[in-house]
């Protein structure tokens, strides 16, 4: 989309290199399955799409009613079409995606990350962007934002040598730790801090469980 975008603002309105696939019958593979990656799920399921997840506290019910089946981390990689990431930074899922595990994921298949930018090794993509193993990514986060996403650089060099390999592909597309910015998220982030500092000045508990925004 953003390539074609991009021809079009530019009154190239060729359609070489453009050819895209269905979701309709392919594979989702869905790692993390708190509330946001169920959600992820279920608009997936909507394109007819076979869902699979995987999570170290399955939600049993919620995928039994959503047919969905959880599997082994390395299973999904290896069966998957797209792969999309929805769960926190720890030390188990740091790197997540790396030159090794990513040698496992089927030929081609696309990779979906709002959650962390350190879930992936950059210099592993960037090496299975180049070869092909990975067909295309998507990135709302990167590993190494800090001191560039939420700034303006329009005027300088970027010093970030993989940041700026990254742009080079057209099969990546970057934006800058952006999911969250809707008015209702924004609304809800000020309801829930000005909630919380009532409830902390009245000796109570803080909500829990309302992150909305980037950490």
């Amino acid at each position: 989309i953003h390539r074609a975008h991009s021809r079009v603002r530019e009154l190239n309105f060729s359609l070489h290199g453009l050819v895209g696939f269905d979701l309709f019958g392919k594979t989702v593979g869905i790692i993390g399955t708190g509330k946001i990656g169920r959600l992820t799920a279920q608009i997936f399921r909507g394109f007819g799409t076979r869902v699979i997840a995987s999570d170290p506290y399955p939600a049993a019910d919620w995928a039994q009613t959503h047919e969905i089946s959880y599997v082994p981390v390395e299973e999904l990689l290896a069966q998957s079409h797209v792969i999309s990431l929805h769960l926190p930074l720890t030390p188990e899922s740091h790197h997540l995606l790396n030159a090794d595990t990513l040698k496992r994921i089927k030929q081609g298949a696309y990779i979906v990350n709002i959650s962390r930018g350190k879930l992936i090794d950059t210099t592993a993509l960037i090496e299975s962007l180049k070869t092909g193993r990975v067909g295309g990514v998507a990135l709302d986060v990167y590993e190494e934002e800090e001191g560039v996403f939420f700034e303006d650089l329009s005027d300088g060099i970027l010093a970030d040598d993989e940041l700026g390999r990254l742009l080079t592909f057209p099969n990546v597309l970057i934006t800058a730790h952006q999911a969250f910015l809707t008015q209702e998220a924004l609304a809800e982030i000020a309801r829930v801090t000005l909630t919380n500092v009532a409830r902390l000045s009245d000796d109570q508990p803080a909500l829990e469980g309302t992150e909305v925004g980037p950490s």
